[in-house]
């Protein structure tokens, strides 16, 4: 029946997960990545996440990543390739921040930054667009 689409018994829309997965060491993502979440880690070093670039990306394309450290041991780099990057962010003192206009190529997870700090990205007619939030100001950068 139509109205039992989104019904807890039609097995349709209950009980889907989000594909997770943890990152600790240098990754290149690609649209097929599309939709996950990524756990950020830095234990091993610096690490540095390559995005598909404005070539390459198509529309829809979103990734979300979550800091799964309580403070990571060292920076982590989301790099586009270039100034495609576009977002607006806020942290725990309310303090918002944002790169329209001023489109950036890189977000930096820095040591400082907490655990559950996220970061989410859309592609979208050959650019970037998102959200961050964190808990400590000035523990996500931009270059």
């Amino acid at each position: 029946m139509r109205s039992d689409y989104l019904n807890e018994n039609s097995n349709s829309t209950f009980g889907l997960k989000k594909k997770v997965e943890k990152i600790n060491e240098a990754r290149t993502l690609t649209n097929d990545d599309s939709g996950k979440v990524f756990m950020l880690s830095a234990t091993g070093g610096t690490v540095a996440i390559t995005l598909p670039t404005a070539s390459t990306g198509e529309d829809g394309v979103y990734f979300k990543f979550i800091v799964d450290e309580e403070t990571p041991a060292n920076a982590i780099t989301l790099g586009a390739g270039s100034a495609i990057v576009s977002f607006v962010g806020l942290d725990v003192s309310g303090t918002a921040a944002g790169t329209a206009g001023t489109q950036v190529s890189n977000v930096i997870v820095g040591a400082t930054a907490e655990k559950g700090d996220s970061i989410e990205l859309m592609f979208f007619g050959g650019e970037y667009v998102g959200t961050v939030l964190s808990g400590v100001n000035g523990a996500i950068t931009t270059s």
